[in-house]
């Protein structure tokens, strides 16, 4: 990967080297910023259509604007390779989500350029007027940016930012990068309106015959021209999204070539010198630049490392399914048997599986958009009548209908089944996608259901029984990635509620695991027992309601007692069973392994499980050092 292949990328450590360039030199630059992407994702993978399609404006927007005194806020920030790129991370990009490596999304931490840390959608507008309000306080000119898309338009969180800015009449400027996609197509239908009707062939065969009409009319054609200009703009102003703008306060100005890269420049130095809040609607192709990408824009959203000239992965797929598409089969087979269980995705049908739901069961299938909290609350008035909603959202994600859980769902006692997929640590994402609170917010809600499979024939098996269970809600959570690789049977058994299972007997220590946790504690058994050290496994499966009668067996037989979960160690499994044992005034030693009150860097899975030693071996080290009362409490 030669530098000497970009020739005015090679001139760019930051901004300001921009400003430098002159303005025919931009368009080269962008070109060398897009192969430098090519060059260096197909090495190593990483976020990639977004960024393709965010070159011009990226260039654009740090040529006009003087960064970092004045601010860019990113939405959703796989869109910001560019941004990174061009303010001192080129070489930096080579690492980019690999351990020790910068972050795939916004980070304060990481970059003076990075305004606000980004990994969750629709944020950037509320973020950026809050930046914008405090200028008035330091008496300063600051102007503020925020750059929103791929799909964050679809949250309601920008919508109720876009209010509030047009009632503070704050000096704002918002550049919608409308790309008509998130991850998935766009839930948008605004964007697929005005799509709609500007793309339409009696639309465009009645422009085509005016502007051929008036070039043979001479001068006054030429006027006529403008006439129709004038016109055109006309009807776009009531047929695209500019009239919601400028009723919510915003001056509206679209919609533009995206890919323009001087037109964009003429237009930003027009606006940034206007007062109140302005909205740029441009218009931008994601994966723009590579064939590849723009043929097959979801699979190369995020990429793993991948032939440049074609495009393709170049490791191929695992034979062991992953637990995503275990989830997908098994909800379109329930679904067959009962056509009252819908499945539910926020714009994530690929990464939950619900794609297999779209594809053989479309009229059970529902995108909302990147719309959690409206997820849940959907969810609910099906379920008032009688309808089974599987909600499949990720982890971290779902932390935003927290609110809707409990009081849209719980309270009411309706019957959902929550499918948290990126449970636990995700690897080179990460603090912002580590599902390591879901066990604890989902814990402490009253009535709440909640499971975790050791594999994935325990996975099946915990939705069937998920969905047959009609008390109140139902969450069952899984790990990113491959599942274990155990036979599948064609059918469901349904599991007790609240029930465990015995894996391995043992005498000097139990090990009481749920999810992920229970492979690694039995292969820290089997590592253990060589040491002469006999461990009882316990599949806990439930985390609530838990198996208070095992609890009771184990307390009865063990004085040692360790707890294992892909969770924080605040609130979730262990601090369930602790409480329990205070409850009953037992005196057994419990030790708590999970996951640390702190946010975990990205990194491969196994990477972090050894770093945070909760792996076999992370285990089998606590193990003896607890054994050996030099180790207490939580880890």
């Amino acid at each position: 990967m030669s530098e000497s292949n970009y020739k005015i990328l090679d001139k760019i450590n930051s901004p300001a080297d921009i400003r430098n360039l002159e303005i025919t030199e931009l368009k080269e630059l962008c070109s060398d910023i897009r192969k430098y992407m090519v060059d260096v994702i197909s090495e190593i993978g990483g976020h990639f259509g977004g960024g393709l399609g965010t070159v011009e404006l990226t260039v654009a927007l740090h040529r006009v604007f003087n960064t970092p005194d004045d601010l860019i806020v990113w939405d959703t920030g796989h869109q910001a390779y560019p941004h990174k790129i061009v303010t001192g991370r080129k070489e930096e990009l080579k690492k980019i989500r690999q351990f020790g490596g910068i972050s795939g999304f916004l980070k304060r931490t990481e970059s003076k350029y990075d305004t606000f840390g980004a990994g969750h959608a629709s944020t950037s507008i509320s973020a950026a007027l809050g930046m914008a309000i405090a200028q008035k306080y330091d008496s300063k000119n600051k102007k503020v940016i925020a750059v929103i898309g791929d799909g964050a338009m679809t949250g309601g969180m920008a919508y109720e930012a876009m209010n509030n800015s047009g009632v503070l009449k704050a000096d704002l400027i918002v550049v919608l990068n409308d790309n008509n996609m998130s991850i998935a197509p766009n839930v948008w239908q605004i964007s697929n309106y005005f799509t709609e009707i500007i793309s339409h062939p009696e639309y465009n065969r009645f422009k085509g015959q005016v502007w051929d009409l008036t070039g043979k009319l001479d001068h006054f054609g030429d006027r006529l021209r403008k006439i129709a200009v004038r016109l055109e703009n006309g009807i776009k102003a009531v047929i695209t999204p500019g009239m919601l703008f400028e009723a919510l306060g915003f001056r509206y100005f679209g919609p533009v070539n995206g890919h323009n890269v001087n037109q964009l420049v003429k237009l930003f130095e027009q606006v940034k010198t206007y007062k109140g809040p302005i909205l740029i609607h441009a218009i931008t192709e994601k994966g723009k630049g590579y064939k590849p990408a723009e043929k097959d824009v979801q699979r190369l959203h995020a990429a793993t490392p991948f032939n440049k000239i074609t495009g393709m992965a170049l490791k191929g797929a695992s034979s062991i399914p992953s637990y995503t598409k275990i989830f997908g089969e098994a909800l379109v087979q329930l679904v067959q048997q009962n056509p009252k269980i819908v499945g539910i995705t926020a714009a994530m049908p690929d990464g939950t599986g619900l794609d297999i739901l779209r594809e053989k069961v479309p009229q059970n299938y529902y995108d909302v958009g990147i719309a959690e909290e409206h997820a849940v609350t959907f969810s609910a008035g099906l379920a008032t009548q009688g309808i089974i909603p599987v909600v499949a959202i990720y982890s971290t994600f779902l932390q935003r209908g927290f609110d809707q859980i409990i009081h849209d769902v719980a309270l009411q006692h309706l019957h959902i089944v929550f499918v948290l997929d990126r449970a636990g640590l995700v690897g080179a994402d990460g603090p912002t996608h580590h599902g390591t609170f879901d066990l604890t917010y989902l814990r402490l809600i009253p009535q709440m259901v909640i499971m975790a499979p050791k594999d994935e024939a325990e996975l099946r098996n915990m939705l069937y029984t998920a969905v047959e269970y009609n008390a109140g809600p139902v969450a069952v959570r899984y790990p990113r990635g491959s599942a274990i690789g155990v036979e599948l049977k064609e059918s469901f058994e349904k599991i007790p509620i609240g029930t465990s299972e015995r894996i391995t007997p043992g005498d000097d220590v139990a090990l009481l695991a749920v999810g992920s946790m229970v492979q690694f504690a039995i292969n820290a058994s089997e590592k253990l027992s060589q040491d002469g050290i006999s461990a009882e496994v316990i599949n806990m499966r439930f985390v609530k309601p838990l198996d208070e009668k095992m609890l009771d067996e184990i307390a009865a037989h063990h004085k040692k007692i360790i707890t294992l979960e892909e969770n924080t160690i605040v609130g979730g499994f262990g601090s369930g069973v602790t409480e329990y044992f205070a409850q009953k005034n037992y005196k057994n030693d419990i030790l708590v392994i999970g996951l640390p009150d702190a946010f975990v860097e990205h990194g491969t899975q196994a990477e972090l499980y050894k770093m945070l030693e909760i792996d076999a071996d992370g285990i089998v080290k606590k193990t003896k050092l607890f054994l050996n009362n030099k180790l207490r409490g939580t880890t």
